[in-house]
């Protein structure tokens, strides 16, 4: 990694694939948080489920609670899979995947840096001299 974060060594086009690649990789994070958020959520709305079975027995409506508890409880929220599957699945074959790429590109096209478009974005974008502008963490202007 270099000391100037806005990499000028590099074309703009390259700068501009890392950044979009990034983003990319961002928004699969994102996507990855909603995947846990269902997986937990998902878990959450079985074991409500199991204490609304237990309650219908309670109150005398048995066949509604075996029923319940029959086709519901524990049931495949997708063919063959509970959402802690679809997770593993998704984080061993894509998520790591694209993560590799994204360290890949880092690695071959900008020396390991990260965010080199938006390092150029903040260079072009602050106020020279200001006191909440500064280029970075120990970095002269």
């Amino acid at each position: 990694m270099t000391d100037d974060r806005t990499r000028p060594d590099l074309d703009d086009q390259t700068v501009e694939a890392l950044g979009k690649l990034s983003e990319a990789l961002e928004t699969v994070d994102q996507a990855r948080g909603f995947l846990y958020a269902f997986h937990q959520l998902t878990g959450k709305a079985d074991r409500l489920l199991q204490e609304s079975v237990d309650l219908f027995r309670e109150a005398g409506a048995t066949p509604l609670a075996a029923d319940l508890e029959r086709d519901l409880v524990g049931r495949n929220v997708i063919a063959d899979r509970w959402t802690f599957q679809v997770v593993e699945d998704f984080d061993e074959n894509y998520w790591a995947t694209f993560r590799a790429y994204d360290a890949r590109a880092r690695d071959e096209l900008a020396g390991g840096d990260r965010h080199v478009f938006e390092a150029r974005m903040k260079q072009r974008e602050r106020t020279a001299g200001h006191p909440a502008h500064e280029a970075g963490p120990a970095l002269d202007e």
